[in-house]
């Protein structure tokens, strides 16, 4: 609709412009929104979610950026908190429900000082000193675990401990956190690559059913009639097509003028497939695994001459194996001197519950191991994985940076004090900012002491 004496509008038909104050209620209520969904999920006795997507499949979950990531919104500030989380799980793999809190406070803080007409750029710089201040708090109360080995150990299981407490796995946490930190310190020496960690997920049992495994495991079988153990295995990756090549052009055809052209065309056909295998042998491997599928003729190749052959090794399995062996993928085998094998001491088969699947103990490529996963359902072990997964991160990064403080809301109120000493010495508005910070850092502990029953939440007693 246009009315008389209105300007052009540049934005297009059914836009709509929101400034002033609908704009900055917009932004509040909406991260507002997204950190009251995830609140109730923080701390030990948080809560956890069942989310449902449109194609039917459940997901139970309290980590924070597994809710967010499976949310539909529309307002933006809420995809920016998403944003948030997203990029917290990348860094450290934990915290994310607590940045999305965090986050919420702070515009929550922020709304009654900007109802009182405190310019954004103001709040703002009041909240760099109060972060500054907070910052330097925190590393004062820090302090170094690096200094005797087995009071490092125990401080890394006394983390993993306070990561897991939180997570699916609470009642078994001393052995999951054992775990942990047992995976953690075996790829120390190797840069800590959380790629040479490997977690199975495998139905059935009960969680304490769960171990570490040495080396890595694959969830394939050997081929048929072929060597079911190997030692000082030369293995080759590969990712190269190992059935007769076929004319892959749209619409092309070939005329033969008897059955007898047709069998030579086959016969063809087969003797290139078997180059291409006499090609792989003569690189001088007797593993081969490759991530398609291995068809009968070359299989039976493989078996005469002695090499184990795996078949349809997923992307992620095969990239994977190719790291902890410190073996190259490779898809030709025309130079077998430029392809660069995999090496361990031994390969074998290993039953976990009903199902067999291959063992590689003694890795070339750094001190690879298996957390293999039992439980009862795939709901379960799926949210166990990811708990697994936030507890390496964190001890990934207390190897790296070896300093520790206090949990439980105890560093926040620690900050929120600091902060409030800095605002009793702030001359101005940004004295008002800065106590909203402080405000902001409590709201943590207080949302741990509400979710575990400390809090008044309106029932009665």
């Amino acid at each position: 609709m246009s009315f008389p004496g209105a300007g052009p509008s540049v934005l297009a038909q059914g836009a709509q412009d929101f400034k002033g104050q609908d704009a900055k209620m917009s932004i509040i209520i909406g991260a507002m929104a997204v950190a009251d969904l995830v609140k109730s999920t923080l701390g030990p006795k948080g809560m956890d979610k069942i989310l449902q997507s449109q194609n039917g499949e459940v997901t139970v979950t309290n980590d924070g950026a597994t809710i967010l990531k499976r949310l539909t919104l529309d307002n933006p500030a809420a995809k920016i908190l998403v944003d948030i989380s997203k990029t917290q799980d990348d860094e450290v793999g934990d915290g994310t429900t607590t940045v999305c809190i965090l986050a919420g406070a702070l515009l929550a803080e922020a709304d009654p000082l900007l109802s009182q007409r405190i310019h954004p750029q103001t709040i703002v710089a009041g909240w760099r000193l109060a972060l500054k201040a907070a910052r330097e708090a925190l590393e004062a109360a820090s302090w170094d675990i690096s200094g005797d080995e087995e009071a490092f150990k125990k401080m890394l299981f006394k983390i993993a401990k306070t990561t897991l407490s939180s997570k699916i796995v609470h009642n078994e946490h001393d052995q999951f956190a054992q775990m942990c930190v047992d995976a953690i310190l075996r790829i120390k020496d190797c840069g800590c690559h959380l790629e040479n960690i490997q977690i199975l997920k495998k139905c059935g049992g009960s969680m304490r059913d769960s171990f570490l495994a040495e080396g890595f495991i694959l969830d394939k079988k050997i081929g048929v009639g072929q060597p079911k153990r190997m030692e000082n295995a030369k293995v080759l990756v590969a990712n190269t097509p190992m059935d007769t090549d076929k004319i892959k052009i749209y619409g092309a055809k070939v005329k033969v003028d008897s059955i007898a052209k047709v069998a030579e065309i086959e016969q063809a056909e087969v003797a290139k497939m078997m180059a291409k295998c006499e090609k792989i042998a003569a690189t001088g491997c007797n593993v081969f695994i490759n991530r398609q599928l291995i068809y009968n003729k070359p299989e039976q190749y493989f078996a005469d001459k002695g090499v184990m052959a795996i078949e349809h090794a997923d992307f992620e399995g095969v990239e994977r194996l190719g790291a902890v062996l410190g073996a190259e993928i490779a898809s030709t085998f025309d130079a077998p001197d430029m392809i660069k094998l995999g090496k361990c001491d031994l390969i074998e088969e290993v039953q976990i519950g009903e199902d067999r699947l291959i063992q590689f103990k003694g890795c070339a490529g750094g001190e690879a191991c298996t957390i293999v996963l039992r439980g009862a359902s795939m709901h379960l072990l799926d949210e166990a994985e990811r708990s697994i997964h936030d507890a390496l991160c964190v001890l990934k990064t207390v190897v790296k940076d070896t300093r520790a403080i206090y949990g439980g809301g105890c560093s926040e109120v620690f900050m929120a004090e600091a902060v409030d000493q800095l605002a009793k010495t702030t001359p101005g508005k940004k004295s008002l900012a800065i106590e909203a910070f402080a405000k902001a850092l409590r709201s943590l502990p207080k949302t741990i002491a509400e979710n575990g029953g400390g809090g008044n939440t309106g029932g009665a007693g």
